[in-house]
């Protein structure tokens, strides 16, 4: 039933690709650039950068393809830039104002699977492995804050920068992680979205720190 259940949804995230694919071809470009001054154009391609990761969207049919490496494009990343493309707005800007995702505006119905599917692993994943949580993160060109045991900033886009902090348990209290976003952030983008973004970014750390998703599932 799980294997199913796992199919289906990624059935479902290639259907919204493809939906969202059609979307972009309707979008003003000139526009989505004024909006989002991080998107560059580069021949065929507009490029934008998700977690430092540069990721290339066609201008004539939409689609995405990583620009300097063979790795596959996930349906996250997909739905991360195409939703951007969506939903930010003229009036979004960085306000300097860091909150937990239960405090961005609008995310109260995602808040259960924000911390069921971000917080929860990343907390326990991380257990005993700061080291390489702190190693991963250096990797990935963060910014060190001094909020907790092993704290960065990472953009996720250059307009959603996101923090991770983490503090090492003890035998009284257990590890924990949380993530902080700017109070802009779902300005820019839906806040169902913010949940998927969180999610690459946990992969991409856990990929370069060398540990399961979630060590303990």
């Amino acid at each position: 039933m799980k294997n199913e259940f796992q199919a289906e949804e990624t059935n479902n995230y290639e259907k919204w690709c493809e939906q969202w694919r059609e979307k972009f071809l309707d979008m003003d470009q000139e526009k989505l650039k004024i909006l989002l001054p991080e998107l560059k154009e580069e021949g065929d391609w507009l490029t934008i950068c998700h977690f430092g990761r540069k990721l290339g969207i066609h201008k004539d049919i939409g689609n995405i393809r990583a620009m300097e490496d063979d790795e596959p494009v996930t349906c996250y990343e997909k739905l991360n830039i195409y939703t951007l493309f969506g939903y930010v707005t003229s009036l979004a800007y960085f306000k300097n104002e860091w909150v937990k995702f239960e405090k961005l505006k609008n995310t109260a119905p995602f808040s259960k699977a924000f911390q069921q599917g971000i917080i929860d692993p990343f907390s326990r994943m991380f257990h005993e492995h700061t080291r390489e949580l702190e190693e991963a993160l250096q990797k990935m060109g963060g910014k060190k804050i001094t909020w907790s045991d092993v704290g960065y900033e990472l953009n996720a886009f250059e307009c959603i920068p996101v923090r991770f902090l983490f503090w090492e348990g003890d035998e009284e209290f257990p590890s924990q992680g949380n993530l902080l976003f700017d109070a802009s952030a779902t300005d820019f983008i839906h806040g169902e979205s913010i949940v998927t973004i969180a999610a690459v970014g946990l992969d991409r750390i856990a990929k370069q720190a060398g540990v399961s998703r979630d060590a303990s599932a």
